[in-house]
């Protein structure tokens, strides 16, 4: 039967893309200048170690080639013969950048930039030729003189498999064939653990070996041909030295010393392997694919397995049904009413993904961004675990980028500015849940937004008028008004003025709202609000005229009865509502979509006070009929676009309700007077 190895390659390209995402990561978390962090250096090079081996077995060999001299580096490193600096973190994560577009380009069967790569691939050469830094004395008992390397003539091996380890797919004889290329092997195969034929299983691994190599490879040669099975199996690599009395200065308990550090550095490197997990979500994962755990799954199949039940119960009533059985069929649809309400709330759970999936580009930018710029700036991350769904994930990374980039060159000031704060700048992103909705704050201890440079470039473009008094609140607002900006000089990170009213557009799309306050030389915070999924909308049903509309629980501040003393009209302004101490524009919704049938008079209807963008308008409607939670349909993908229309869903009596969109609905409003 012929094997479908394209499944195996597309599993390959997913994982090495998380296996890059890690590579990242743990780069930004080296410090720079100080020691190896050896649980963290292990990270990165099982890593880049993976995507060596995994291109080899494909015969990627562009691929193989250039991660060979990344890991190579990468060994120096975690062996203290090199010194994690700066410029050895940037050409790392540059490499991390050109591999990720290698993969890209393979998988897409297109050319990739070869000058970039062989650029690359010398920058990382010319390091290894560097001179390194020496070996620590304390690997050696006396450190006052250092005896020379205890010279051995190869490598005695014991390798004890778990009866597991083919499963996996490895198979000992390649392991044998890769040793067999380093010198002459002998190999002593162990039956002791062999059963009885009748007891056999045939893809267990029953035998042990213990394996002479001579020859000049070096343990870390040795050691990386069982990299794939350090996990699986029990392994011993010790020195087959000479005659030790031929070898003068050297102390025995020196050699021993030797071989002992020998075996905990590659057991340490085995715990590590096991202590490291695959993260869940990564950034390389295909976009139209998610991954579930394999407990929201579990809920489903149980929960399906409850309807199944209730549809039944169900169906055994409706045989001969009489009167007498009411009471049975008011319990069965209930628990139906209680299964589709837990069955739909679990559907939807698995749609919802950890933020984290965004917040980990933000780490490689700020790094970025800030060295380009000369800045000192700290990212702090909070709330990566809070869940949204995915639609919304895919929606809120590119306003999450214009906002901390924003941070990083306008709110954040260089060291030499920031007076008697810390000369290091902190950014802040925070997620979290809060009645019903998600939401994100971007914040940052810069220098807040410049209130009076704000006044005049909205007195400037006539957006505000002369003499007026505005709030702060007003002020901060023109910030999301297009092709206004106080940066005073443009650069390629920001200051064209383009971007916060695409921000807010983009934000608005998905039916959220965002919010700023600043606070001068102290910084600023960005709130954005989130609906949770896009999918299902908690909704309050009106009726207008013969139609029903549907409109956002969330953007519901509360409904009043109108008694006409509390109406006045303002020239071209329309109508407009004395409320709480301030003045509301009344929509009439029968005017925006041609209702016929509907009440016109104010006094017998009832006016929906909604906000949106911190702005509050009454919508005039004849009656409210119910609060239910609703399915949204996309109106734009089967009609067309509708101002003021969010989308579509299908009520309870089979008719179509439109759910409104209170944002597009203030804008009309607002252009109309």
């Amino acid at each position: 039967m012929a094997i479908d190895i394209g499944q195996f390659v597309q599993t390959f390209f997913e994982e090495s893309l998380e296996g890059l995402d890690i590579m990242e990561t743990g780069l930004l978390a080296l410090p720079p200048g100080a020691a190896a962090d050896l649980d963290q250096v292990n990270t990165i090079f099982r890593a880049v170690h993976s995507i060596k081996g995994g291109s080899g077995t494909f015969g990627f060999k562009e691929v193989t080639s250039f991660t060979h001299v990344m890991e190579t580096l990468l060994d120096k490193m975690r062996e203290g013969q090199m010194a994690v600096t700066s410029e050895a973190i940037n050409t790392l994560l540059q490499s991390v950048d050109c591999l990720r577009d290698m993969l890209m380009a393979v998988r897409n069967n297109t050319e990739f930039d070869a000058p970039r790569v062989e650029e690359l691939r010398k920058q990382l050469a010319q390091m290894l030729d560097q001179k390194v830094s020496a070996p620590s004395a304390a690997h050696w008992r006396t450190p006052a003189a250092q005896p020379p390397p205890v010279s051995a003539d190869g490598w005695l091996i014991s390798f004890r498999p778990h009866l597991d380890l083919m499963h996996s797919g490895n198979d000992p004889v390649r392991i044998f064939r890769e040793l067999a290329a380093l010198g002459d092997l002998t190999v002593r195969p162990d039956f002791s653990r062999l059963p009885r034929l009748a007891e056999m299983q045939p893809e267990d691994c029953y035998l042990a070996w213990d394996l002479e190599l001579r020859g000049s490879a070096t343990r870390e040669t040795v050691a990386e041909v069982f990299a794939w099975v350090e996990d699986d199996s029990d392994l011993s690599i010790e020195p087959l030295l000479e005659d030790l009395t031929a070898l003068g200065s050297v102390e025995p308990e020196v050699a021993n010393d030797n071989a002992q550090q020998g075996e905990l550095l590659l057991d340490r490197r085995a715990g590590d392997r096991r202590k490291t997990d695959r993260r869940a979500v990564g950034g390389g994962a295909d976009s139209s694919s998610i991954r579930v755990g394999i407990d929201k799954v579990d809920a489903v199949i149980n929960l399906v397995g409850e309807l199944v039940t209730t549809q039944s119960m169900l169906s055994a009533l409706g045989v001969d049904f009489d009167m007498s059985r009411i009471d049975k069929l008011h319990e069965a649809l209930d628990q139906l009413d209680r299964n589709t309400r837990d069955l739909q709330e679990h559907v939807m759970r698995i749609r919802m993904l950890p933020i984290s999936s965004v917040f980990s580009r933000f780490p490689r930018m700020v790094h970025d961004i800030s060295e380009k710029l000369g800045k000192q700036v700290e990212l702090q991350l909070s709330g990566e675990q809070t869940e949204i769904d995915k639609t919304v994930i895919e929606k809120i990374g590119d306003p999450l980028v214009h906002l901390v980039r924003n941070s990083l060159d306008h709110g954040i000031e260089p060291p030499d500015q920031r007076g008697e704060k810390p000369a290091t700048g902190i950014i802040t992103l925070n997620a979290y849940h809060k009645s019903g909705s998600i939401f994100i704050e971007v914040g940052d201890d810069g220098r807040g937004l410049n209130r009076e440079a704000l006044l005049r470039k909205g007195l400037d473009a006539g957006l505000l008028r002369p003499g007026e008094d505005y709030t702060d609140d007003q002020i901060h607002e023109l910030i999301f008004h297009p092709g206004l900006s106080t940066a005073k000089e443009i650069s390629d990170v920001s200051g064209r003025g383009v971007g916060m009213d695409v921000v807010r557009r983009n934000i608005q799309d998905v039916g959220g709202s965002i919010q700023i306050a600043s606070q001068p030389g102290r910084g600023s915070k960005i709130t954005i609000c989130l609906p949770l999924t896009l999918a299902i909308l908690d909704g309050q049903l009106v009726s207008v005229g013969h139609d029903c509309y549907i409109i956002p629980l969330l953007s519901i501040v509360e409904s009043v009865q109108i008694h006409a003393e509390m109406v006045n009209r303002v020239a071209g302004k329309g109508e407009v509502l004395r409320f709480r101490g301030q003045h509301l524009p009344i929509l009439r919704l029968y005017e925006q979509f041609c209702a016929d049938g509907a009440v016109t008079n104010l006094e017998k209807g009832l006016l929906v006070v909604v906000e949106a963008d911190g702005r509050q308008v009454g919508l005039f409607v004849d009656d409210l009929q119910g609060q239910q939670q609703i399915s949204i349909k996309s109106l734009e993908k089967n009609f067309r676009r509708v101002a003021g229309v969010a989308g579509a869903t299908i009520l309870g009596d089979g008719r179509v309700g439109l759910i409104l969109d209170i944002s597009g609905l203030i804008r009309v409003n607002n252009a109309a007077t």
